[in-house]
């Protein structure tokens, strides 16, 4: 019997932040995105699910005993076959980090990197789940994907290949081309190519919140750093750049009513 196709795959599904201290990173996401934090078991190793409104959100461990590794945030998309996918990365150019590995009961996840050298990880569960919900509005959660590639193009058309993405709507601004894409009839996210000063490409995760200026200020009153905004996006959003006290890189959006054509909107401040 055919297996049922898992209608979370193609979609971002789990994050998780890995880090050097778990208690600072739980007091940071806390003061800046109103998180709570859970223990749970997790193969052996400390494992903490950060949580919005009691719903888990993201989970937290600590960083990886690897040579350079430094704090990150990473994010997992589902998959119908985790073999068949890490065996797709393999052959589409992309490396294995992780090889397909189960979490009894619950899941197989592999760590895998794009060509371009990019992070990410593929999870199969072992019943597949309901659907990811369409809203990206939720405030504590995640409302954008962003991948900043060594070429934009070219690590599109790998994630096309491997997961189904199309292209959707792109735009033209000062830094180049910006392709959206989408899974079904959803946008989830953007592509682009990243400027040279970045030493190296990553996928960017932005956290919805309610109002953009006030969290900025709590990511600086937590040791946090802003790096880029609050600044006004296409579609009506505002955004920063962000890191956490231990420089885990992740963003930030609001979503504000688009204004009629001709409204300007001042740039706010952050301080």
């Amino acid at each position: 019997m055919a297996r049922d196709t898992d209608p979370s795959s193609g979609k971002f599904v789990w994050y998780e932040v890995a880090t050097n201290d778990m208690g600072e990173a739980k007091a940071f996401y806390a003061h800046v995105l109103g998180w709570a934090a859970r223990e749970i078991s997790q193969t052996g190793r400390p494992y903490s699910l950060l949580t919005a409104a009691d719903a888990p959100v993201a989970g937290l461990m600590p960083l990886p005993d690897q040579a350079g590794a430094t704090p990150h945030w990473l994010g997992y998309v589902g998959v119908d076959d985790v073999a068949a996918a890490v065996a797709a990365t393999r052959r589409l150019g992309g490396a294995v980090f992780v090889p397909p590995t189960e979490i009894p009961g619950a899941s197989r996840f592999s760590i895998v990197a794009d060509p371009q050298g990019t992070t990410l990880g593929l999870i199969e569960r072992v019943q597949p789940s309901k659907a990811p919900s369409d809203d990206r509005t939720t405030p504590g959660r995640v409302g954008w994907h962003e991948l900043l590639a060594a070429d934009g193009e070219t690590a599109l058309a790998f994630y096309s290949e491997l997961f189904g993405w199309r292209k959707a709507e792109r735009q033209e601004g000062f830094m180049g081309a910006y392709q959206s894409f989408a899974v079904g009839a959803q946008t989830i996210g953007g592509v682009f190519t990243k400027p040279p000063t970045l030493p190296h490409p990553f996928w960017l995760y932005y956290f919805n919140v309610a109002d953009i200026e006030a969290a900025a200020r709590r990511v600086e009153a937590a040791r946090g750093v802003i790096y880029y905004g609050p600044v006004e996006a296409p579609g009506g959003v505002w955004i920063a750049h962000c890191a956490d006290s231990q420089r885990a890189t992740f963003a930030l959006l609001e979503r504000r009513p688009v204004k009629p054509i001709g409204y300007s909107t001042p740039r706010p401040s952050a301080n």
